[in-house]
């Protein structure tokens, strides 16, 4: 009798046992199932985010900087085509000093904002506008001393144009490196303002 009633528990407590295995495993099997969803959907929103963020690199550009960048690719580019006709143009060594100057120095900003535009995946513009063409054919026709006048006159005025452009990309603008880039730039384009406000004296 007392072996019946020990075997009788012995059957109790393992299917007691064998129950609470299942639970537990059922359970386990629960919050594996509820994690899988929360896990794919963190996983699913920072593969969006970073495609997004690479994707939309131009969309992160304001009409400021684009303005900016295609103002300044184009000034930056008539500088240098102006500076080398001082070379051969000019008959003052003021002005052909000058013109080296701008195209030294101007080559180097065209470069960093040509790398700039690498990195954004910008279009810069790669000719001169109408304007600026211009301006560059008429002094292009222009030779010793009326050139060396023509020449320092337009720098001096150019120079305070692009300070101004400059320094309302450096506090305006969206994008940092080109908030960089123009802040970095002023004052080369201060020197450059300097400068050519004396070669306008030495030449009138």
């Amino acid at each position: 009798m007392k072996n019946s009633i020990l075997t009788i528990l012995a059957l109790a407590a393992m299917v007691a046992c064998k129950k609470n295995q299942t639970t537990t495993s059922d359970q386990s099997a629960d919050s594996a199932s509820m994690m899988t969803p929360a896990d794919t959907m963190i996983t699913g929103d920072s593969a969006t985010t970073g495609m997004t963020d690479s994707e939309g690199q131009n969309k992160m550009l304001s009409e400021q900087d684009k303005k900016f960048a295609d103002a300044a690719a184009k000034g930056g580019m008539m500088e240098v085509m102006i500076g080398e006709l001082a070379a051969t143009n000019a008959n003052n060594a003021t002005v052909k000093s000058l013109g080296a100057m701008m195209v030294k120095d101007h080559s180097k900003a065209n470069d960093e904002l040509k790398k700039w535009a690498a990195a954004t995946g910008y279009t810069l513009p790669t000719s001169l506008d109408a304007e600026k063409q211009k301006m560059y054919d008429d002094l292009k026709a222009k030779k010793g001393t009326e050139f060396n006048r023509a020449y320092t006159d337009l720098m001096v005025t150019d120079h305070k144009e692009d300070i101004a452009e400059f320094k309302k990309q450096a506090a305006e603008g969206s994008e940092t490196s080109l908030k960089s880039f123009a802040s970095t730039t002023i004052p080369t384009l201060e020197h450059h303002l300097m400068e050519s406000e004396k070669a306008k004296k030495a030449v009138n």
